[in-house]
């Protein structure tokens, strides 16, 4: 099974949705993380040997709130991920190929209590089982899936796609850029390391003036499509 994400620029890309089995221990460790956070404040909570009020205050304060927010929080500031979800090299992604904007999390952040607050996991399981795209129902109220972070099919079949006749260019500033510079973007996009392609799509969006650029891999796509095809309409 492979879930299609077919972006604004024409550029489809095919990614294995994360396993239920994936889900679930990234989210066991979520929780072993919640464990741990706890047990620390309660053992502060002990030394300092505070009143009934001051305790429950705290424990609000300092346990509930954050255990609360740390899957929208995380997901929000740690590009779609939860440290349980990183550790299971998994992610939450749109299906439109967009960066999730916080809206998105937010939706799914307020349904896990249908997906997993109410019933256990067992409706987010038989929704991701029945979907066929990975989607529990936050994610189908959002657009989101939630993905292994290594693609399917190998990233030439990407790169070298032919480009449509209608197709348009998104980054017409591409024209500042050479042959090697394009091969340079392939040879990083073959390796397959995000941290990798965050820089290079840094450093490309800088040299360029781009601001507001999409998710790193999606934008190196495009600007390689994008000049691929600005080259070929020379050529013509």
């Amino acid at each position: 099974m492979s879930v299609r994400i077919q972006t604004s620029q024409n550029v489809e890309l095919e990614y294995e949705p994360a396993s239920v089995g994936d889900r679930i221990l990234a989210t066991i460790i979520d929780r072993l993380i919640y464990l741990g956070w706890a047990m620390a404040w309660f053992g502060l909570f002990s030394l300092l040997k505070l009143g009934d009020d001051q305790s429950m205050f705290l424990m609000v304060l300092t346990i509930i709130l954050p255990v609360l927010l740390y899957p929208l929080l995380a997901e929000y500031f740690l590009n779609g991920q939860t440290l349980g979800k990183r550790a299971m090299n998994i992610r939450v992604v749109r299906l439109d190929g967009n960066k999730p904007t916080l809206s998105a999390y937010l939706l799914r952040w307020l349904l896990l209590i249908i997906d997993t607050g109410i019933f256990t996991p067992i409706v987010a399981i038989i929704a991701i089982a029945a979907n066929g795209k990975g989607q529990r129902i936050g994610d189908i109220a959002a657009g989101t899936t939630v993905i292994k972070t290594t693609k399917r099919v190998q990233l030439s079949q990407v790169v070298y796609q032919e480009l449509p006749e209608d197709y348009k260019v998104t980054y017409s500033e591409v024209v500042q850029l050479t042959d090697r510079d394009i091969e340079t973007i392939r040879q990083v996009l073959r390796r397959r390391n995000e941290e990798l392609t965050a820089q290079t799509a840094e450093k490309v969006s800088n040299v360029l003036s781009i601001n507001n650029i999409t998710e790193p891999r999606t934008f190196l796509l495009t600007i390689i499509n994008d000049y691929t095809y600005l080259a070929s309409q020379e050529n013509n």
